[in-house]
């Protein structure tokens, strides 16, 4: 699955904003509730973690990070980890012609499950598309 969406905020903004995860991942989309729970540590080895007191989950490892340009993990998000798959994570942020910051998400997943990964395809997609358009609605909020 690829998703490429476009931002009026220069490239380092969107960044930054990327990283402030708890401002704009879905809160329904959680283990505990509330994206407030959540963080991004920018580093390779890094944790995208969610920690609520004693509850704590890690959802993917940050694999490879340029600053500005991609940051990428791996890991099952949501019910994807306890089944025997493995997912691979991008976020790519490049300027485009007209000055614009593009973000460029790609999430593949693969794996066995007993039921298949065809039927949960088109609902990851969906998930990993409204994050998307979250984080371009958070910064076209820093428009205004």
């Amino acid at each position: 699955m690829e998703i490429a969406a476009i931002s009026e905020r220069p490239i380092e903004e969107v960044y930054q904003q990327f990283l402030k995860i708890n401002e704009w991942w879905d809160g329904d989309h959680s283990w505990f509730g509330s994206a407030t729970n959540f963080y991004i540590e920018p580093r390779v080895g890094g944790c995208f973690c969610e920690v609520d007191g004693d509850k704590q989950a890690q959802h993917m490892i940050v694999t490879f990070i340029e600053p500005n340009k991609e940051i990428r993990m791996l890991g099952g998000l949501g019910p994807l980890q306890m089944m025997g798959v493995s997912g691979a994570m991008s976020w790519a942020f490049s300027v485009d012609k007209s000055g614009a910051t593009q973000i460029t998400h790609r999430y593949t997943v693969s794996g066995y499950h007993k039921d298949g990964l065809d039927k949960l395809a088109p609902i990851v997609d969906s998930v990993q598309g409204s994050q998307v358009a979250r984080l371009v609605e958070k910064l076209a909020q820093s428009l205004n």
